[in-house]
């Protein structure tokens, strides 16, 4: 056994390089040191040429290599014994494949454990997200609702059964506000009026068609007054009362107001303003119409 001249640890004669810092052993072999006569300085002298003796070979003994049992490199296939950092032939370091297959092995069960609670946390979040969502927004997601079946549903005319009126005359009786005839008109004594209409059953309400003055008629549209603001004021069968302003251009002809109001069993109409006001004139309001969902 020699040691290594770097980190002194022993090596087999057979060894080209250290097995445990890598150090390449064969420059450092011993060279043969010279005897004292030969390191004395001989002075030339003069000599009879001859023929030079041919030098005799010299035998070497040779140096069985001892069997090592032990994983070969994976370099160049030589046995190393176990412990060895690198290969005692070509200096492979023999650690490589286990300091990088560790690390991916680490990954791996990274992947599987934590990875799978990730996600778990996330779908968690997810389905909590969802159902915070749905409770918050389902008033909204209700009027969506309505509001598609509204646009997709054809209106249906409904009558109410019963009107009645802050104050009529008797030649313009609130009945001619529903009668089905545009030349008949409801006349109010002016601002402040209002017409109520009521229905034997809830119902979805779509739309009103709303038509003033006297007659669609151009040349009598004008020979009364026309209201063209209104407060429309709806009660649902819970009670509850909904007021939205209307307001109507001053021209003959049916004007559609969209409205979209469940549960609907009562409508009241209050006069706000009114056109073409001049002393004996009405506030005509020739025909009122209401529209279901069919």
């Amino acid at each position: 056994m020699r040691p290594c001249p770097v980190c002194g640890t022993l090596t087999a004669p057979t060894d080209e390089f250290c097995g445990n810092c890598g150090t390449y052993l064969g420059w450092n072999e011993s060279a043969p040191t010279a005897s004292a006569t030969e390191a004395t300085v001989v002075q030339p002298r003069p000599v009879q040429p001859a023929v030079p003796a041919t030098p005799r070979p010299t035998r070497e003994a040779a140096v069985a290599e001892p069997r090592i049992e032990g994983p070969p490199c994976p370099n160049c296939g030589t046995a190393n014994p176990p412990g060895r950092k690198f290969c005692r032939k070509c200096a492979w370091p023999l650690t490589e494949q286990e300091q990088v297959a560790a690390p991916q092995r680490r990954k791996k069960r990274r992947r599987g454990g934590s990875g799978r609670l990730a996600r778990t946390l996330v779908l968690l979040g997810i389905v909590v997200a969802l159902v915070i969502a749905g409770f918050v927004l389902r008033p909204y997601g209700a009027d969506l609702v309505q509001d598609i079946l509204d646009k997709t549903s054809r209106p249906a005319p409904i009558h109410p059964t019963g009107q009645t009126a802050s104050a009529d005359t008797p030649d313009h009786p609130v009945g001619d506000a529903v009668d089905g005839v545009s030349n008949h008109y409801w006349g109010a004594p002016g601002v402040g009026a209002w017409i109520d209409f009521t229905f034997d059953h809830p119902f979805r309400l779509l739309s009103l068609v709303i038509t003033t003055g006297a007659s669609i008629e151009p040349k009598e549209f004008d020979q009364q007054g026309r209201p063209t603001q209104f407060d429309l004021e709806v009660t649902t069968s819970d009670g509850t009362v909904a007021t939205a302003p209307v307001s109507l251009a001053d021209q003959p002809g049916p004007q559609t107001v969209q409205t979209g109001v469940s549960d609907v069993v009562r409508i009241r109409l209050v006069i706000r303003s009114v056109a073409g006001v001049q002393p004996g004139r009405l506030a005509a309001l020739g025909e009122v119409e209401f529209f279901q969902r069919s």
